[in-house]
Order: structure tokens, then sequence, then C-alpha cells
């Protein structure tokens, strides 16, 4: 990892780990979340994510610059909040608000703006992003099949999106949940069936998954419990009918590609190559629609 203009040589022990340092005698491979230098155990000071160093607990980065207490960080650059979950409480809300409209106004509403490529709606006729609807790869990431269908989307919205929007920020997780839904929509245009509508937030909520894995992977935390809880999901994905698992597998993808992103875009360049990679996933997407548009029309 690049190190800071004018920031002290990192001392190395033999196998390569850097030292601690306030403690250059002890090997670590945990850094703080917030200067990025590592520190041992001793000086570990735990965070809503991850450890921080001494110093930036104190509100200083140690490095000679002006203490930084008053303008506090996520890992990924982004604003700390007063409320760290505030958008994943609004993306909860608009997902209940919407199943709500749903079973009020019925399928109807439902037709009108779930996932669909190209087919003939009773009462609407021919409809789908091919005929022009392109919003509906949106939407649909709003709207849910059944009661059950909207509680498990939304417990692993909240177990999963908690957490992630608190390391992220709010711009860069609502980004990362919008690219990874957006993802998904565009492989599930591609590969299924034009007639076959299909609906929720499984995209993003799999982006999610993707960009938690990575975000844990970079703060050295046991892999296991997220790889697990990822493979359940997956054999559901693949093991039930009527699941799209191309929104699941295209949600996943986006959020790995922009998650690593996130957590890993060197300090220097770091805003420009998170949302640069937002911005080529979306591309990804745009061409996705376009060409699967020209081979149904």
């Amino acid at each position: 990892m690049d190190q800071a203009p004018g920031s002290p040589q990192e001392p190395q022990d033999a196998q390569g780990l850097p030292g601690c340092y306030r403690h250059p005698d002890r090997q670590t491979g945990i850094r703080c979340t917030r200067c990025e230098r590592p520190i041992c155990p001793e000086c570990m000071v735990s965070a809503s994510v991850g450890f921080q160093c001494p110093d930036c607990v104190r509100g200083g980065s140690g490095t000679g610059h002006a203490p930084t207490a008053n303008q506090p960080r996520t890992m990924a650059r982004g604003t700390v909040a007063t409320d760290p979950r505030l958008v994943t409480k609004v993306l909860v809300g608009i997902c209940l608000a919407a199943f709500l409209v749903q079973l009020t106004v019925g399928d109807r509403f439902t037709d009108r703006f779930d996932m669909l490529g190209r087919a003939w709606v009773p009462g609407l006729g021919l409809e789908g992003v091919a005929e022009g609807q392109w919003y509906r790869l949106l939407t649909a990431m709003f709207l849910h099949g059944s009661y059950i269908h909207l509680a498990f989307n939304m417990l692993s919205l909240w177990w999963i999106g908690g957490p992630l929007e608190e390391a992220l920020g709010r711009a860069r997780y609502l980004a990362l949940y919008f690219v990874s839904g957006l993802a998904g929509s565009a492989l599930s245009y591609l590969l299924a069936a034009p007639n076959q509508p299909s609906l929720g937030a499984s995209g993003a909520i799999f982006g999610l998954f993707g960009a938690t894995a990575v975000l844990m992977r970079r703060l050295n935390y046991d892999m296991r419990p997220v790889i697990a809880l990822l493979v359940i999901n997956l054999i559901f994905t693949f093991g039930w009918a009527n699941i799209a698992w191309q929104a699941h597998i295209g949600g996943l993808v986006g959020g790995l590609v922009v998650g690593y992103a996130m957590v890993h875009a060197p300090r220097e360049r770091r805003a420009l190559i998170q949302y640069g990679t937002c911005a080529v996933v979306l591309l990804a997407v745009l061409v996705t629609v376009v060409v699967r548009t020209a081979q149904l029309t």
C-alpha cells in the first residue's frame, strides 16, 4: 500500500509484515481504519468497524497535520453521520411502502413496475424494458412478491446493510446499493426469458454481501461466517424454483467490483477510483441493456 507523502517508512519483519508504528518490533497485519498505519494489539482501539490507533482516537493523525476530530471519516473516507444507518432505514421504509401499495392497488401496479423484458400484459398491452420502459430496471428493486420474500430481504438488508453503511458512509453505500441492484436487473434482462417478470431487492442485497466479504477480508476478520451465509443464499438461489438467479449473480458481481474499489482504492485518488468504478459498472449495465434491446426488437 502506498504511503502518504512525508510519512515514515514502515518497519518490516522478515516475513514481510509491517511493525506497529508505535512498537516497531511487534509485527502485525492490522491497520488503523482511518490513517491505515499498522497497529499491534496493545495499540488497537475498537471502532464501529475495525480498529483505530490511539492518535486517531485522540483526534490527531500523528503525522504533523492538524487534528481531525471534528471531521471524522469512515474507512472508505466517507463522512461519519450522526445516524450511521439512516440510509438503510430509508431503503427498508421504501420497500415496505411499495409493498403496501402493491397490496392496495393489486397486480396492475406490480405489472407496471416489475422487471420485464418484453411481453404482452393483459390490460396494459406490450410492456417491458425493450419497449423503452428502462425504469423497470430500478423500480423492480423495491417490489416483492410475498410477505416471506419481503421479510427475508428486509432482514438481510438490515443485518448486512447497516454495518456496511457505517463502514463506507452514506454516499458510497448508496452508490454500492443502486449499482449492484442495476447490475442484477441488467443480467436478468440479458439472460432470463423476456416474458419472465421478476422483482425484489435481492440483487442489491447480494451486492452488499459481496462488498461485506471484501471489507472483512480487508480488516483481516474471520471470513467463514460471511462465506457460509453467502453459500447458503446461493444454494437457495439455485435450489428453489421461481428465483431470478440472474439478478442475484449480477448483483453479487457488481457488489464485489464496487466493494473492492471502495475498500482498496489508494488514498491519493480514492474518490476518483471509487466513483469511477461505479461509473464503469453502470456503463456495462447500459451496454448490456442496449445489446439485449437490439435482440428483442
